[in-house]
């Protein structure tokens, strides 16, 4: 393998959704004062930073979902994102159609 076939895998597994079972190694930069509190939390719990890290991570996911919406407009899907609620009456692909015809004619 040469040096070029590298950077291709590596582009093409970074459009992949990759599923890991276990702990993946990598490295990330943290500003000091998110290593200093993810450092007192690992050493207060007697873990490692990463599961420090992990931890926080997840909590922060957990905190959106459970956040309420900013406005009454909108409403939060499972996933966390914002969308419109639905106004006034569903236009159906049956009503498009319909539509479309009329305006063709």
């Amino acid at each position: 393998m040469q040096l070029g076939d590298y950077a291709s895998i590596r582009h093409n597994a970074s459009k992949c959704k990759l599923m890991h079972n276990r702990s993946m190694r990598t490295t990330v930069t943290l500003d000091d004062d998110a290593y200093e509190v993810a450092m007192l939390c690992a050493k207060g719990k007697g873990i490692t930073l990463g599961a420090a890290i992990s931890e926080f991570v997840r909590q922060g996911q957990e905190a959106r979902f459970l956040e309420p919406s900013p406005s009454p407009r909108l409403k939060r899907l499972p996933n966390g994102m914002l969308v419109a609620r639905a106004r006034g009456r569903e236009i159906t692909s049956e009503m498009v159609k319909a539509a479309l015809e009329e305006y063709d004619d």
